[in-house]
């Protein structure tokens, strides 16, 4: 299949691809609605999602979100979403699978919002720091994704201490994610392939596994 016939081009067509990849119980689903009204509604009082891309909330947010968890449906341990603001891709893993996520965030009202959707869909699973990432005491992490936080190079140095020798990176970098990959030292390149994104022709998504050590790091 040529990569464009793959692209989840309508809202129909993410909820299709979803129910076929994931199979969610009716009490998913629910949840999964329920998010998506109050992001809707969130995004009225602050700048959660753009507004462009509300009529195609499922594609761009939901499914562009859950892709990630199809890449990462063979490990368990704690999944660290980095800069989860209104908790993409965070909170649509949480909701299809019983992971145990971490929603890093420092802005006090974006966390509100992932409280107060915590709390509405009894996500018992999911822990919301307000905090910078530096701030943050070291765990290790099986996943680590973050989808709009930092230039690759920033956001790999200031992750690397939670990851292990088993970690995936799951990084949506659009349509420079070649570009980013390419100005990263070598030893960091080798842990990382391209994944073309279905929600969008134009982005791709860096897909690594390993440990960001010293070494790698490329010093002494």
């Amino acid at each position: 299949m040529d990569s464009a016939d793959a692209i989840l081009g309508s809202e129909q067509a993410a909820r299709d691809w979803m129910a076929a990849t994931f199979a969610p119980s009716a009490d998913q689903w629910m949840r999964l609605e329920q998010f998506a009204k109050m992001l809707l509604a969130e995004s009225a009082q602050q700048n959660l999602i753009a507004a462009s891309t509300i009529p195609i909330l499922w594609v761009r947010h939901i499914a562009d979100s859950a892709q990630l968890l199809a890449l990462d449906r063979d490990r368990n341990g704690l999944w660290l979403d980095l800069g989860s603001g209104p908790g993409l891709p965070g909170l649509v893993v949480a909701l299809l699978s019983e992971r145990p996520i971490m929603l890093v965030e420092s802005r006090k009202r974006r966390c509100d919002f992932l409280r107060a959707v915590v709390g509405e869909l009894a996500l018992a699973h999911v822990e919301v720091v307000e905090a910078p990432l530096e701030r943050i005491e070291t765990r290790p992490a099986a996943t680590i994704s973050a989808r709009a936080f930092a230039p690759l190079d920033k956001l790999i140095d200031l992750s690397a201490r939670f990851s292990t020798e088993s970690t995936r990176w799951l990084l949506p970098k659009g349509r420079n994610a070649v570009k980013e990959l390419a100005l990263l030292p070598q030893p960091w390149q080798n842990l990382f392939h391209v994944e073309q994104s279905l929600t969008d022709a134009d982005s791709q998504i860096l897909v690594g596994t390993g440990q960001i050590t010293d070494k790698k790091r490329g010093k002494a």
